[in-house]
């Protein structure tokens, strides 16, 4: 059987069995995705209330009750592509960790610099959605700025889940935390906030600023000092890349798992930044968002037609036969999105 390992589906198959990256926004707000075989996707989402159902008297039989309301939106989620050219002079090198004299051949090398690449573009697609992941949250939306090439900017835009006309209702204002009973009342009042809507409060995200300041809160030593009340227990861990859980606390019944963001990245401009404002706050849930994905229109190799990819990451190969070169792309279309209205609330610059 003549399998072309460079087909489209069987790079795609390649792509998938490469074993993801865990991240924190990504994966923890945003793990069910939703494919489209269209360029633009439908997002739903409701907005929550705590309505109940009326006392009818028997003679009545029924009340009726209106569905609650939601929102259908329609986006085109933005095109990454990134790629990595293959020439005949990456052939001749010896490749990292590999052998010194291996004894394989050119096409050997060929196919092995393949699964690297695409392992490599998985990887930096996957930071980028985390990324898009963690704006959603912190904005209610995302900005994208599209380039034409490595050096020239395109069209910026930002798409907002929210009518933009107005007040964001992720946002919430407090009184700067120089103390755990000023932090409390405000963690208090964004668990409320949500609690109104019927959304869940489980999670406290805090940049490493934040939780710096947090710790030595001389007010929450003594809380956690007193053995006659349980207010909960601090003892840090490693729960994501970059994430660590450093422990569990009450906030007047709402018992909040603390997370402490410390990962960055490489912005387009080669400078470092934080996925998380590292003075910032955000109580939310798990499971609060979910992710889209648009399909991918090209011309596949071997062929003069084009045609629509439905998935995650839809590879291309392209060959130059003049240059003896060859190029892999690895595309996707996310787009992270709330499944309910505002369902977290952001703070920022919760601490000088």
């Amino acid at each position: 059987m003549n399998l072309n390992l460079f087909d489209t589906y069987y790079l795609a198959g390649m792509a998938e069995e490469i074993v993801p990256e865990t991240t924190f926004f990504r994966d923890r707000y945003f793990a069910e995705t939703d494919e489209f075989a269209t360029d633009k996707v439908l997002i739903e989402y409701m907005n929550g209330d705590q309505k109940m159902a009326p006392f009818v008297n028997p003679n009545a039989g029924d009340i009726p009750v209106a569905r609650d309301g939601y929102k259908v939106l329609e986006f085109e989620p933005p095109m990454i592509a990134p790629s990595r050219l293959l020439t005949l002079d990456d052939l001749r090198k010896r490749g990292f960790g590999e052998a010194l004299y291996p004894g394989s051949t050119a096409a050997d090398r060929a196919r092995n610099l393949t699964v690297r690449d695409l392992t490599d573009l998985t990887r930096r697609i996957t930071r980028r959605e985390e990324w898009m992941a963690a704006q959603v949250m912190i904005n209610n939306g995302v900005t994208v700025q599209e380039y034409i090439d490595a050096d020239t900017q395109g069209q910026s835009f930002t798409l907002y889940f929210y009518d933009s006309t107005g007040s964001n209702p992720a946002t919430y204002t407090g009184k700067t935390w120089t103390t755990f009973a000023i932090m409390k009342a405000d963690v208090v009042a964004m668990c409320d906030s949500l609690a109104e809507h019927g959304l869940p409060a489980s999670d406290l995200v805090l940049g490493s600023t934040a939780w710096a300041t947090v710790s030595q809160f001389s007010d929450l030593q003594q809380l956690l000092d007193n053995r006659r009340i349980e207010a909960g227990e601090l003892q840090g861990s490693i729960a994501y890349p970059g994430v660590s859980r450093v422990g569990r606390l009450d906030f007047d019944g709402y018992t909040l798992d603390i997370y402490v963001v410390r990962e960055r990245y490489v912005d387009d401009s080669g400078q470092k930044q934080s996925f998380f404002p590292v003075k910032s706050a955000m109580v939310t849930a798990p499971g609060c968002g979910k992710r889209y994905y648009g399909a991918v229109t090209q011309i596949p190799y071997g062929s003069d037609e084009h045609e629509t990819f439905t998935g995650q990451r839809i590879p291309k190969l392209v060959v130059d036969q003049n240059k003896d070169t060859r190029k892999l792309r690895l595309a996707s279309r996310p787009l992270p999105a709330p499944i309910n209205m505002a369902p977290w609330r952001y703070f920022a610059n919760a601490v000088l």
